[in-house]
């Protein structure tokens, strides 16, 4: 006898369903009413849910926004595969994962800039640098980690190993450009990415000459300074 098909949990698959509807209640009542003023019980109210069951899948307004997180890099890294497995030029798979990365979150740009209020503060948990974002840093760290171990540019040393996190600190000066940018459909932004992934990429090449070594060293030096200061 041929052994039954696996199928999913019915009750797993509600609760994923009602995780989302609370999840797509919040970020909609945070995009209209603002982080501060958006209450769990109006955020239940608003999915159809008790104050009780919300508080079941998230334990707080601060859960809600690291989910929103987690989806924002799921949605990145699932557009930016196709170049991360055809692109072997450096810049061109920069460029074309940073595109991705404003493209996929254009649907929540009025919620990034609410959003940006509360998160620049370097004391929140919201913040990008915080420690509660540490996981989603991570994996948006490690895809810069892809981009350069896949392509055709060797980069050895200590440069090697902190590229990927100078990359995110990159892209997330692209994320700030793009909160404040009014331009129609992002274009500077679009333009922005052009020309800093190219000169970004030309820098790491020359950075393996000989007589830049002291100089990337120093960088270096410079970078954890200001990061311990």
């Amino acid at each position: 006898m041929q052994p039954m098909a696996a199928t999913s949990d019915p009750r797993t698959r509600k609760g994923e369903s009602t995780r989302k509807k609370i999840l797509e209640s919040a970020l909609r009542l945070f995009r209209e009413r603002g982080y501060d003023r958006t209450t769990m019980r109006l955020i239940a109210s608003d999915a159809g849910v008790s104050l009780g069951n919300a508080y079941y899948y998230f334990a707080s307004k601060d859960h809600m926004i690291h989910a929103y997180y987690e989806r924002s890099h799921a949605e990145h890294l699932a557009a930016s595969e196709s170049v991360l497995e055809a692109e072997r030029d450096l810049e061109r798979r920069l460029c074309e994962v940073l595109r991705f990365k404003i493209s996929t979150s254009e649907p929540y740009h009025s919620f990034a800039t609410q959003l940006f209020k509360t998160a620049a503060d370097p004391a929140s948990p919201l913040s990008p640098f915080s420690d509660e974002s540490l996981p989603v840093r991570r994996q948006s760290t490690e895809l810069m980690r892809r981009i350069v171990e896949g392509s055709s540019t060797r980069i050895a040393g200590e440069l090697g190993e902190r590229l990927p996190e100078l990359l995110w600190t990159y892209q997330m000066g692209i994320i700030l450009y793009w909160i404040h940018d009014d331009s129609p459909g992002h274009a500077r932004t679009y333009r922005l990415i052009e020309h800093t992934s190219a000169l970004v990429a030309r820098l790491i090449k020359i950075s393996r000459l000989p007589p830049l070594r002291p100089l990337v060293r120093h960088s270096l030096q410079l970078l954890d300074e200001l990061r311990r200061a």
